[in-house]
């Protein structure tokens, strides 16, 4: 019997960990069914909004995210072409379809709210990333102007020049910041 409570006491935070990671029904709730997970990316969890909840980034495939944003309270943005000058996402969410290095590929960023954090049925606020071809994606600390750091995502992009950039929220909006070399 003590062998069996001791099973139960260690594997209870593997349990735990495991339910807590999102799925395609979380996906499809918050984002609507445009948006499935990728399995060849795993989520990260991360205060991205310096407001001390957790918040989660995702890589999915959404064919058309735009049509759910109003429906499912969530932002599309687009801080690539932003950054190069145009980021109106009705017009660059079609570029995404051209490109054969994107192939669908989206960010999706919830910033939690209250004690469930990413997992709350109302996060605070909820974006989708298009246009960002992908390698490989982690978060990690950026050191800002005045020494500030914040959590940022760092993205390999799969442009074939090697290519890494950040995304990070600067209070307002996701900013797209390239870095040079490869994360590698």
């Amino acid at each position: 019997m003590r062998l069996l409570g001791l099973v139960l006491i260690l594997t209870a935070p593997l349990v735990c960990q495991q339910s807590s990671a999102p799925d395609n029904d979380y996906v499809q709730e918050q984002f609507g069914a445009t948006c499935t997970l990728d399995p060849g990316f795993k989520p990260f969890v991360g205060d991205l909004n310096a407001d001390g909840i957790e918040d989660i980034v995702m890589v999915a495939r959404c064919s058309n995210p735009l049509v759910d944003q109003d429906e499912k309270d969530f932002k599309v943005i687009d801080p690539l072409n932003s950054f190069y000058g145009y980021g109106n996402t009705k017009i660059t969410s079609g570029f995404g379809q051209a490109d054969p290095r994107l192939k669908g590929i989206s960010l999706l960023i919830v910033h939690g709210s209250g004690a469930e954090a990413w997992r709350s049925k109302t996060p605070q606020e909820k974006f989708v990333v298009i246009n960002i071809a992908l390698k490989a994606v982690t978060l990690k600390k950026m050191k800002m102007k005045r020494k500030k750091s914040v959590t940022a995502i760092y993205v390999e992009e799969s442009t074939g020049d090697q290519m890494t950039s950040a995304l990070f929220w600067d209070g307002r909006k996701y900013k797209y910041e390239p870095m040079g070399s490869s994360m590698e």
